[in-house]
């Protein structure tokens, strides 16, 4: 049975721009890495949870704040490269980034020191416009960008999009 993860991806517009909230994975693997590293806020969960009750669980520990509680746009599931499979839930709503702070896990840091250290699961946040964030998500994420797109009746009339 391949892994469940759920989350929320957060967007608003500014100035007719449409934004997305997306964080960068904190810990050694991704500490140089930019495009194609970035994710929505998710997390797992085992089969028999309610993903929208996770993705919100999950959107509170790597951001530190509550999710804004907009309508819910339920996005069509993902399957990750790996073979993860992603539900994830857009919704229309602002957040101050002020303040916000992750959950932490524990690493063995250099491996195979024998050194344990903690690191945030997201490192950093910020609001980016479609253009943008499609360069900074994982590859295996930027489908749900044209999902929000297709929602919002956003896609050009030829179908185009942000690319």
């Amino acid at each position: 049975m391949p892994k469940l993860s759920a989350g929320l991806l957060l967007f608003r517009e500014t100035g007719g721009t449409l934004e997305v909230l997306i964080g960068h994975p904190g810990g050694p693997f991704w500490a140089r890495k930019d495009k194609g590293a970035w994710s929505i806020p998710k997390g797992e969960y085992v089969d028999g949870e309610d993903p929208w009750a996770v993705a919100q669980r999950e959107f509170l520990e790597e951001l530190g704040k509550q999710p804004p509680m907009g309508v819910r746009i339920d996005l069509t599931p993902l399957r990750q490269p790996g073979g993860k499979i992603v539900t994830a839930y857009a919704v229309r709503g602002d957040l101050d980034l002020e303040g916000t702070f992750s959950n932490t896990f524990t690493l063995e840091w250099p491996r195979g020191s024998g050194t344990f250290r903690e690191f945030p699961e997201v490192d950093r946040v910020g609001w980016f416009d479609v253009a943008a964030a499609r360069e900074k998500l994982l590859k295996g994420q930027r489908p749900l960008l044209d999902q929000l797109e297709d929602a919002l009746g956003r896609g050009g009339p030829d179908g185009s999009r942000s690319h």
